[in-house]
């Protein structure tokens, strides 16, 4: 699946969790069902998964975290 109809899906995704939920609530609420719709899509999804900051030759943990990585191609 490319990275263009794996996005198409994910948009369908996020627009029927804001039909559902509207406006007005924290990012996170937000967040957990768009991760739960997606998942729903049979597509693979991770949510909060750490971002290392390659700086020179070493790994560093600087805190970064992706809010959603779908199939390993989308953040």
């Amino acid at each position: 699946m490319t990275e263009n109809e794996i996005s198409r899906i994910i948009v369908d995704c996020a627009l029927k969790v804001h039909r559902n939920l509207g406006s007005g609530l924290l990012e996170s609420a937000y967040e957990e069902c768009l991760f739960y719709e997606i998942g729903k899509s049979n597509l693979k999804v991770e949510k909060q998964k750490p971002l290392p900051l390659i700086y020179e030759e070493i790994e560093l943990n600087v805190g970064y975290r992706l809010d959603l990585l779908v199939e390993d191609k989308v953040i």
